[in-house]
């Protein structure tokens, strides 16, 4: 029986990521979009121009949090 591998990390996070307007690759903010069933959508904005450079799902563990 071959014994399972473990990954050697939970998730990775972007940190720069090409932007389609300013053509460069960019240090990225991640902004909550969306609440989803499934999990949190996130989109990550260049920081000069503000457009959409990618998203991302992030499973949601179960457990809700509200803001007041």
């Amino acid at each position: 029986m071959v014994p399972q591998r473990q990954p050697s990390f939970q998730r990775m996070e972007a940190s720069l990521l090409a932007c389609p307007k300013c053509k460069v690759a960019v240090p990225v903010r991640k902004r909550l979009l969306l609440i989803l069933p499934e999990g949190n959508k996130y989109e990550y904005l260049c920081p000069q121009c503000s457009s959409t450079c990618g998203t991302t799902i992030e499973k949601d563990d179960g457990e809700r949090r509200f803001i007041s």
